[in-house]
């Protein structure tokens, strides 16, 4: 069963690209990050709140999602999931003191989920409470903080397995149930996961990508942010794959734009915050109040006349 309060926030994401530069304009210029940080090798350091780094972005060349750091509240909860992990089976290994140094914490343990991610779990990432956040361009800031960085949405071979040990040996919680038929028939099966009042931190799908990486959602502290940023992206030739909307089930008001590496970004405002002791999981068609229609289909309406937001 899940045992909610050992993982307190999804706390970083490593991501491995090819194109460098295009990642340094696109995290700086349209999305907002602060660039933390660049090594000599071309690696950024992405910042969104008073902690160092939110995003290390590589110049690896997988254009994907390499590792996932969660946040352990505290040393007897990282050692509670060090003890989980290892009854369970799992490889556990200590992270080395340069690799500590490179991911700015005190201390992490590595291992693999079920679909093959490297999972860190740390303890003490780098607050650079010297130096407040300072966008790279006019926002009114994101919304992240003791929530995390957002969520991540990632493509597993086998959704059930998948969810067990994210459930049964991290202990997180679950928010909802989603079930999509495409037009083929083929059903996807989505499970949304949450480690602390954001509606959900994770969300694992059945889903045959190219890649393990879907999405990863910023949300920022106001409206009118997300309005400009979605001008932003279309100004700068961003591919733009989901229209603006509002989500059935986390509320959050926003579009999703492509990145350099293909992978998208969703840029949101307004996300549901639960109270994970209460919370009442639900099972649902995932899918929007109102827009987030995909270019194509907005397109096609272009070409029919039909009106369209």
């Amino acid at each position: 069963m899940a045992v909610e309060g050992l993982i307190s926030q999804l706390g970083y994401l490593g991501i491995g690209v090819q194109d460098i530069a295009a990642w340094e304009d696109f995290g700086t210029e349209v999305v907002g990050y602060e660039l933390a940080q660049k090594l000599a090798d071309g690696t950024l350091y992405f910042r969104m709140d008073d902690y160092h780094h939110r995003f290390i972005v590589e110049p690896t060349g997988e254009d994907d999602l390499k590792y996932i750091g969660l946040m352990a509240p505290s040393v007897i909860a990282l050692k509670e999931i060090q003890a989980r992990l290892q009854a369970a089976g799992v490889k556990v290994e200590d992270g080395s003191p340069e690799e500590c140094a490179y991911r700015k914490v005190v201390r992490f343990i590595t291992f693999k989920d079920p679909d093959g991610l490297r999972v860190e779990v740390f303890n003490a990432l780098d607050v650079n409470t010297p130096m407040p956040f300072h966008s790279s361009r006019p926002i009114s800031g994101f919304h992240a903080g003791t929530l995390g960085l957002g969520h991540i949405g990632i493509a597993v071979k086998d959704i059930d397995t998948t969810e067990a040990f994210y459930r049964d040996v991290l202990g997180f919680g679950i928010s909802d149930y989603g079930i999509r038929v495409g037009p083929d028939g083929t059903e996807l099966k989505m499970t949304f996961m949450h480690v602390n009042p954001r509606e959900h931190s994770m969300v694992i799908a059945s889903a045959p990508n190219p890649r393990r990486l879907g999405h990863w959602m910023t949300q920022v502290e106001g409206l009118d942010d997300v309005g400009i940023t979605y001008d932003r992206a279309r100004e700068k030739g961003i591919e733009v794959v989901t229209e603006l909307g509002r989500h059935y089930n986390d509320q959050m008001v926003s579009f999703y734009m492509k990145s350099p590496s293909g992978f998208q970004v969703e840029y949101g405002f307004g996300g549901q915050e639960i109270d994970p002791e209460t919370w009442e999981v639900k099972l649902g068609t995932p899918g929007s109040v109102w827009g987030h229609s995909g270019r194509a289909q907005l397109d096609r309406e272009r070409r029919m006349g039909a009106a369209y937001p």
